[in-house]
């Protein structure tokens, strides 16, 4: 029964609509009032952010040499770009002719071994010899075969490459000059070493990268970071680039309480370079439909923000909730429709003619 007495007193309640004003064409022509159509949009600036240009990983290398030697010439220097297999540099490495006489020597034993192959194959087919010889000749064979294949796989681990090593089989001719070849095309960022100096096995010689992907690094004020998602496009403004987020951090920033957000860059990848340091906007899709109007179309009146729909009487105050903000317009959405005529100018007027507010801002 109180459950019955209760639904009789709000269905007996009135209805709160959109305040009215009433208001003639020449009324409205006074007022200064400008009218302009209601515009739609799928997406709308989130926020703004600072960021920093950075190279993937994989795009990066770390040239070095596994033979130790002398720095007998430098032929690229930072800024240059470089092609695959480009000679950076030049070392005199002894150890490099260790080597050769190595891979040699295993040619050698290889051409006796499949001598002695060839020659114990034919007596073992004509029944002259017995299993047990033909076994370790077999045996004897793969194993030098194996190891003129390691030799060789040593050589080019070491950095030569493999027009060298077939002339080295050619000519029998020891060099004890390696060079360094670019493992990429890109450009070289960093050299560390120089002429005359001794380089170490496996030290860092060159660091050269590639452009062709690029990342933006940006940093998200950790209480904003859940309005952000995977997918929501970046701008660069007063540039062509754009990017998409694809990876959200999982931690924050002690020092300055950010939080990663990284995107990939789209288009225009030659207006900027790694290391730059640029603010960025991030732009996010919505399944809801927003609406873009210029900022003199909105009003304030205790904590709610209205915007003035043109009606045959004269305009609604329609209650709208803002979105985002941009320079001279403002991101909005709320029970509007695409088309509506609405007063994009004269706001503060109207709002004076709204029920009696006044001319409270």
């Amino acid at each position: 029964m109180r459950i019955l007495i209760i639904l009789l007193l709000l269905n007996s309640l009135p209805v709160l609509a959109d305040p009215q004003i009433k208001l003639s064409m020449a009324q409205i022509y006074n007022l200064g009032v400008k009218l302009d159509k209601l515009e739609a949009i799928k997406s709308a600036p989130l926020l703004g952010a600072p960021a920093k240009v950075v190279i993937p990983p994989q795009n990066e290398y770390f040239v070095s040499t596994t033979q130790a030697g002398l720095i007998t010439q430098i032929r690229a220097s930072i800024g240059d770009e470089v092609k695959k297999g480009q000679v950076l540099a030049a070392i005199n490495s002894p150890g490099l002719l260790a080597l050769q006489q190595h891979h040699l020597k295993s040619i050698n034993d290889l051409l006796l071994a499949k001598a002695d192959y060839a020659r114990d194959k034919k007596l073992y087919d004509e029944g002259v010899i017995a299993d047990r010889r033909w076994l370790q000749t077999k045996t004897n064979y793969q194993v030098f075969l194996s190891h003129l294949n390691e030799t060789r796989q040593l050589l080019t681990i070491s950095g030569v490459s493999q027009a060298d090593i077939k002339a080295l089989e050619k000519t029998r001719q020891l060099s004890s000059q390696l060079k360094i070849l670019a493992p990429i095309s890109g450009v070289v960022l960093d050299r560390m070493v120089t002429t005359g100096e001794r380089a170490e096995a496996l030290a860092p010689l060159f660091r050269v990268a590639n452009f062709d992907r690029l990342w933006l690094d940006i940093s998200i004020p950790q209480q904003r970071i859940e309005h952000v998602r995977v997918g929501d496009k970046v701008l660069i403004p007063d540039t062509k680039v754009t990017a998409h987020i694809f990876l959200l951090g999982k931690h924050v920033d002690e020092k300055n309480q950010t939080v990663l957000a990284r995107a990939e860059v789209d288009v225009a990848k030659e207006t900027i370079r790694p290391g730059q340091s640029v603010a960025v906007k991030i732009i996010q899709n919505s399944a809801a439909t927003m609406f873009k109007v210029p900022n003199s179309a909105l009003a304030q009146h205790k904590g709610l923000t209205y915007l003035f729909i043109r009606t045959e009487a004269g305009f609604t105050a329609k209650p709208i909730h803002v979105v985002g903000r941009e320079s001279r317009q403002t991101i909005i959405t709320g029970d509007l429709k695409k088309g509506s005529e609405i007063a994009i100018r004269g706001a503060v007027a109207l709002k004076a003619n709204f029920l009696g507010l006044g001319d409270d801002e």
